[in-house]
Protein backbone atom coordinates (compact mmCIF):
# COMPACT_ATOMS: atom_id res chain seq x y z
CA UNK A 1 0.00 0.00 0.00
CA UNK A 2 1.09 3.55 -1.03
CA UNK A 3 3.17 5.04 2.14
CA UNK A 4 0.78 7.47 4.23
CA UNK A 5 1.31 10.93 4.59
CA UNK A 6 0.22 12.74 8.12
CA UNK A 7 -0.38 15.93 7.52
CA UNK A 8 -0.85 18.66 10.47
CA UNK A 9 -3.63 21.10 10.74
CA UNK A 10 -2.11 22.96 13.46
CA UNK A 11 -3.50 26.15 14.06
CA UNK A 12 -6.56 26.95 11.91
CA UNK A 13 -9.16 30.28 11.58
CA UNK A 14 -12.08 28.83 13.82
CA UNK A 15 -10.84 27.06 17.18
CA UNK A 16 -9.95 29.58 19.89
CA UNK A 17 -7.63 29.20 22.97
CA UNK A 18 -10.12 29.66 24.89
CA UNK A 19 -11.56 26.14 23.69
CA UNK A 20 -7.93 24.42 22.71
CA UNK A 21 -5.20 26.54 25.53
CA UNK A 22 -2.42 24.83 23.50
CA UNK A 23 -3.36 26.32 20.11
CA UNK A 24 0.11 27.81 18.59
CA UNK A 25 -1.10 31.24 17.40
CA UNK A 26 2.67 33.38 17.18
CA UNK A 27 5.37 32.03 14.46
CA UNK A 28 7.48 30.65 16.97
CA UNK A 29 4.91 28.54 18.88
CA UNK A 30 4.26 27.34 15.15
CA UNK A 31 7.75 26.49 14.51
CA UNK A 32 7.88 24.06 17.27
CA UNK A 33 4.42 23.09 16.66
CA UNK A 34 5.59 22.23 13.00
CA UNK A 35 9.18 20.66 14.30
CA UNK A 36 7.21 18.04 17.31
CA UNK A 37 4.89 17.16 14.74
CA UNK A 38 7.13 16.23 12.21
CA UNK A 39 9.07 14.27 14.71
CA UNK A 40 5.61 12.16 15.66
CA UNK A 41 5.21 11.52 11.79
CA UNK A 42 3.65 14.50 10.15
CA UNK A 43 5.14 15.49 6.78
CA UNK A 44 2.76 18.44 5.97
CA UNK A 45 1.82 21.30 7.87
CA UNK A 46 -1.33 22.95 6.51
CA UNK A 47 -0.71 26.61 7.40
CA UNK A 48 -3.17 29.03 8.73
CA UNK A 49 -1.70 32.13 10.70
CA UNK A 50 -3.33 34.72 13.67
CA UNK A 51 -2.48 38.14 14.45
CA UNK A 52 -1.12 39.19 18.01
CA UNK A 53 -4.50 38.99 19.67
CA UNK A 54 -5.17 35.63 18.13
CA UNK A 55 -7.39 36.69 15.48
CA UNK A 56 -7.17 34.84 11.66
CA UNK A 57 -5.50 36.74 9.20
CA UNK A 58 -4.16 36.32 5.43
CA UNK A 59 -1.09 38.87 6.34
CA UNK A 60 1.95 38.07 4.07
CA UNK A 61 4.06 39.65 6.83
CA UNK A 62 2.55 36.83 8.93
CA UNK A 63 2.64 33.99 6.64
CA UNK A 64 6.59 35.15 5.69
CA UNK A 65 7.61 35.16 9.50
CA UNK A 66 5.58 31.59 10.43
CA UNK A 67 6.88 29.95 7.14
CA UNK A 68 10.59 30.73 7.96
CA UNK A 69 10.22 30.23 11.43
CA UNK A 70 9.08 26.70 9.95
CA UNK A 71 11.32 25.75 7.38
CA UNK A 72 14.07 26.72 9.92
CA UNK A 73 12.83 24.77 13.24
CA UNK A 74 11.86 21.68 10.51
CA UNK A 75 13.80 22.19 6.85
CA UNK A 76 12.28 18.38 5.51
CA UNK A 77 9.04 19.55 6.08
CA UNK A 78 5.93 20.44 3.82
CA UNK A 79 4.84 23.67 3.94
CA UNK A 80 0.92 23.79 2.76
CA UNK A 81 -0.65 27.65 3.30
CA UNK A 82 -4.28 27.79 3.38
CA UNK A 83 -5.79 30.36 0.70
CA UNK A 84 -9.10 29.67 2.75
CA UNK A 85 -8.66 32.05 5.48
CA UNK A 86 -11.56 32.73 7.95
CA UNK A 87 -14.69 32.50 6.01
CA UNK A 88 -15.80 35.77 4.65
CA UNK A 89 -12.61 37.03 4.17
CA UNK A 90 -11.58 39.24 1.08
CA UNK A 91 -10.78 37.06 -1.64
CA UNK A 92 -7.27 39.39 -2.99
CA UNK A 93 -6.32 38.79 0.65
CA UNK A 94 -6.89 34.85 0.15
CA UNK A 95 -5.05 34.52 -2.70
CA UNK A 96 -2.02 36.85 -1.73
CA UNK A 97 -0.11 34.65 0.40
CA UNK A 98 0.64 32.50 -3.00
CA UNK A 99 3.49 34.93 -3.68
CA UNK A 100 5.39 34.02 -1.05
CA UNK A 101 5.64 30.52 -2.51
CA UNK A 102 5.35 28.04 -0.05
CA UNK A 103 5.54 23.82 -1.02
CA UNK A 104 1.61 24.17 -1.82
CA UNK A 105 -1.49 26.01 -0.87
CA UNK A 106 -5.03 24.98 -0.58
CA UNK A 107 -7.49 25.14 -3.49
CA UNK A 108 -11.66 25.32 -2.54
CA UNK A 109 -13.49 24.04 -5.06
CA UNK A 110 -17.05 25.13 -4.25
CA UNK A 111 -19.17 27.45 -1.71
CA UNK A 112 -21.23 25.44 1.18
CA UNK A 113 -23.23 26.63 4.12
CA UNK A 114 -20.39 26.70 6.92
CA UNK A 115 -22.05 26.49 10.47
CA UNK A 116 -24.32 29.77 10.30
CA UNK A 117 -21.98 31.22 7.73
CA UNK A 118 -21.34 30.64 3.84
CA UNK A 119 -17.95 29.94 2.43
CA UNK A 120 -18.22 31.69 -0.69
CA UNK A 121 -16.14 30.45 -3.43
CA UNK A 122 -17.26 31.77 -6.76
CA UNK A 123 -16.24 29.97 -9.91
CA UNK A 124 -14.92 32.93 -11.90
CA UNK A 125 -12.52 33.33 -7.95
CA UNK A 126 -11.74 29.26 -8.33
CA UNK A 127 -10.35 29.90 -11.68
CA UNK A 128 -8.47 32.73 -10.92
CA UNK A 129 -7.15 30.49 -7.79
CA UNK A 130 -5.65 27.74 -9.87
CA UNK A 131 -4.36 30.44 -12.85
CA UNK A 132 -2.14 31.85 -9.83
CA UNK A 133 -1.20 28.47 -8.59
CA UNK A 134 0.91 28.05 -12.27
CA UNK A 135 1.59 31.80 -11.94
CA UNK A 136 3.72 31.43 -8.59
CA UNK A 137 4.95 27.30 -8.87
CA UNK A 138 2.85 26.49 -6.50
CA UNK A 139 1.38 22.96 -5.53
CA UNK A 140 -2.33 22.76 -5.31
CA UNK A 141 -3.86 20.56 -2.78
CA UNK A 142 -7.69 20.62 -3.97
CA UNK A 143 -10.37 20.62 -1.12
CA UNK A 144 -13.75 19.44 -1.33
CA UNK A 145 -16.75 19.07 0.89
CA UNK A 146 -19.08 16.94 -0.85
CA UNK A 147 -19.45 14.94 -4.16
CA UNK A 148 -20.80 17.72 -6.96
CA UNK A 149 -16.96 19.62 -5.87
CA UNK A 150 -15.42 16.68 -7.28
CA UNK A 151 -17.29 16.30 -10.67
CA UNK A 152 -16.29 20.79 -10.70
CA UNK A 153 -12.47 20.00 -9.92
CA UNK A 154 -12.78 17.15 -12.99
CA UNK A 155 -14.31 19.67 -15.15
CA UNK A 156 -11.83 21.94 -14.60
CA UNK A 157 -8.93 19.55 -14.99
CA UNK A 158 -10.75 18.50 -18.48
CA UNK A 159 -10.86 22.37 -20.01
CA UNK A 160 -6.86 22.63 -18.88
CA UNK A 161 -7.62 25.26 -15.77
CA UNK A 162 -5.93 23.00 -13.37
CA UNK A 163 -2.84 20.97 -14.66
CA UNK A 164 -0.97 19.76 -11.91
CA UNK A 165 -0.80 16.06 -11.63
CA UNK A 166 -0.92 13.92 -10.01
CA UNK A 167 -3.57 16.04 -8.40
CA UNK A 168 -4.18 15.44 -4.81
CA UNK A 169 -7.53 16.38 -3.37
CA UNK A 170 -8.38 16.83 0.70
CA UNK A 171 -12.26 15.31 1.61
CA UNK A 172 -13.33 17.68 4.29
CA UNK A 173 -16.08 16.17 5.88
CA UNK A 174 -17.92 16.96 8.69
CA UNK A 175 -18.28 20.40 8.59
CA UNK A 176 -21.88 21.72 9.96
CA UNK A 177 -23.36 22.40 6.72
CA UNK A 178 -21.30 19.89 4.66
CA UNK A 179 -20.62 16.14 3.59
CA UNK A 180 -20.53 14.02 7.11
CA UNK A 181 -17.19 11.98 7.84
CA UNK A 182 -19.29 8.78 7.87
CA UNK A 183 -17.04 5.56 6.62
CA UNK A 184 -19.60 5.02 3.78
CA UNK A 185 -19.17 8.45 2.68
CA UNK A 186 -15.62 8.63 2.97
CA UNK A 187 -15.28 5.26 0.71
CA UNK A 188 -18.02 6.46 -1.53
CA UNK A 189 -15.96 10.06 -2.31
CA UNK A 190 -12.73 7.78 -2.99
CA UNK A 191 -14.48 5.51 -5.35
CA UNK A 192 -16.17 9.16 -7.04
CA UNK A 193 -12.77 10.33 -7.44
CA UNK A 194 -11.43 7.74 -8.79
CA UNK A 195 -13.52 7.52 -11.72
CA UNK A 196 -13.38 11.29 -12.48
CA UNK A 197 -9.86 11.85 -12.07
CA UNK A 198 -8.23 8.12 -11.62
CA UNK A 199 -4.74 9.63 -11.26
CA UNK A 200 -5.55 11.77 -8.19
CA UNK A 201 -4.45 11.01 -4.74
CA UNK A 202 -6.58 11.92 -2.00
CA UNK A 203 -6.64 12.56 1.95
CA UNK A 204 -9.32 13.01 4.58
CA UNK A 205 -10.13 15.65 6.89
CA UNK A 206 -12.66 14.55 9.73
CA UNK A 207 -14.10 17.15 11.78
CA UNK A 208 -14.97 16.91 15.23
CA UNK A 209 -16.72 13.57 15.79
CA UNK A 210 -16.06 12.21 12.50
CA UNK A 211 -11.93 12.60 13.12
CA UNK A 212 -11.29 9.26 14.16
CA UNK A 213 -13.83 7.45 11.63
CA UNK A 214 -12.78 9.04 8.67
CA UNK A 215 -9.26 8.62 9.49
CA UNK A 216 -9.40 5.11 9.41
CA UNK A 217 -11.18 4.53 6.89
CA UNK A 218 -8.92 6.55 4.71
CA UNK A 219 -5.73 4.81 6.79
CA UNK A 220 -6.91 0.74 5.52
CA UNK A 221 -8.30 2.05 2.17
CA UNK A 222 -5.47 3.89 0.59
CA UNK A 223 -5.78 7.41 1.59
CA UNK A 224 -3.78 10.08 3.45
CA UNK A 225 -5.29 11.59 6.91
CA UNK A 226 -4.71 15.29 7.91
CA UNK A 227 -5.11 15.56 11.98
CA UNK A 228 -4.57 18.46 14.32
CA UNK A 229 -6.67 21.28 16.03
CA UNK A 230 -8.21 22.89 12.73
CA UNK A 231 -10.37 20.17 12.70
CA UNK A 232 -10.73 18.31 15.91
CA UNK A 233 -9.70 19.57 19.84
CA UNK A 234 -10.09 16.49 21.68
CA UNK A 235 -8.37 13.29 22.32
CA UNK A 236 -11.21 11.51 23.66
CA UNK A 237 -14.70 12.59 23.84
CA UNK A 238 -14.14 15.42 26.10
CA UNK A 239 -10.58 14.94 26.70
CA UNK A 240 -8.86 18.18 25.27
CA UNK A 241 -5.76 17.14 23.71
CA UNK A 242 -2.39 17.86 24.38
CA UNK A 243 -0.98 19.11 21.51
CA UNK A 244 -0.95 18.60 17.66
CA UNK A 245 1.79 15.96 18.04
CA UNK A 246 0.14 13.85 20.52
CA UNK A 247 -2.57 13.20 17.41
CA UNK A 248 -0.08 12.73 14.72
CA UNK A 249 1.56 10.20 17.15
CA UNK A 250 -1.62 8.25 17.79
CA UNK A 251 -2.49 8.00 13.81
CA UNK A 252 1.24 6.91 13.28
CA UNK A 253 1.09 4.75 15.87
CA UNK A 254 -1.98 2.79 14.70
CA UNK A 255 -0.70 3.11 11.27
CA UNK A 256 2.46 1.00 12.33
CA UNK A 257 0.56 -1.25 13.99
CA UNK A 258 -1.73 -2.49 11.40
CA UNK A 259 1.53 -2.36 8.77
CA UNK A 260 1.06 1.21 6.66
CA UNK A 261 4.68 2.64 6.62
CA UNK A 262 4.67 6.15 7.19
CA UNK A 263 5.56 8.21 4.09
CA UNK A 264 9.24 9.55 4.20
CA UNK A 265 9.83 13.25 3.48
CA UNK A 266 11.35 12.06 0.00
CA UNK A 267 8.74 9.80 -0.79
CA UNK A 268 6.26 12.37 0.50
CA UNK A 269 7.39 15.18 -2.62
CA UNK A 270 7.38 11.88 -5.15
CA UNK A 271 3.84 11.43 -3.93
CA UNK A 272 2.40 14.79 -4.52
CA UNK A 273 4.16 15.62 -7.27
CA UNK A 274 6.27 18.47 -5.51
CA UNK A 275 10.00 19.07 -6.48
Amino acid sequence: MTPLILTAAITGAETTRKDQPHLPITPQEQAADAKACFEAGARVIHLHVRDDAGNPTQSLERFAASIKAIREAAPEVVIQISTGGAVGEAFEKRLAPLSLKPDMGTLNAGTLNFGDDVFINRPGDIVRLAEAFKQYNVVPEIEVYESGMVDYVAKLVGKGIITHTPLHVQFVLGVPGGMNGSPKNVLYMAQHLQEQIPTATWAVAGIGRWHIPASLTAMVNGGHIRVGFEDNIFYHKGVVAESNAQLVARMARIASEIGRPLATPAETRLILGLP
